[in-house]
């Protein structure tokens, strides 16, 4: 179970690069912007075994919740993102945090959907806990597995998604 009590406080407080970076900001996190090859995401390598691809228009934040200098989540407020993370080079894990929940891993594949209400998490390759960030509430996730997390008192309920609904969220990340 992840604890989340202070801790989206605590991520926000040692934010390292805003909404839109640009090169040089997204290189003080240790990021590099992949040369675009669309207008509808941007992919960053950050440290060797850590890649993420945002949606355009994505609203986020990277973090270093314990200040060694590599970036160790992501706020993302609004839109898309799919991380892929290596364990046998990210120690720690990684965390996309959203504010309906918190989806947490030590090494695997990703995605998560943030929008009006309501966060959307699916696993492609691993295992992710989510936690649902009003209730505490918490599952783990495995591939092909997804979950949906509003921001009421309901309980979470894992599901296998449908192709569909699969290739609709990865579409947009250029997958």
């Amino acid at each position: 179970m992840i604890q989340t009590t202070g801790f989206l406080g605590a991520a926000v407080v040692v934010v390292l690069c805003a909404v839109g970076a640009d090169s040089a900001l997204a290189q003080t996190t240790g990021c590099s912007l992949r040369p675009a090859v669309s207008t509808q995401r941007q992919t960053l390598n950050c440290e060797p075994g850590l890649s993420i691809t945002i949606e355009r228009g994505a609203s986020y934040q990277f973090t270093d919740r314990n200040r060694d200098g590599r970036v160790d989540a992501i706020v993302l407020n609004s839109r898309a993102a799919l991380v892929d993370v290596d364990s046998s080079h990210i120690r720690g894990g990684f965390e996309v945090i959203t504010p309906q929940a918190i989806a947490a891993v030590r090494g695997t594949r990703w995605a998560v959907d943030a929008q009006r209400g309501k966060t959307s998490v699916l696993v492609l390759r691993g295992r992710v806990a989510v936690n649902k960030i009003s209730t505490g509430q918490g599952v783990t996730l495995g591939q092909g597995q997804g979950v949906d997390v509003d921001r009421g008192h309901s309980s979470l309920h894992i599901t296998n998604w449908g192709q569909p609904r699969i290739n609709a969220l990865m579409g947009r990340l250029g997958q």
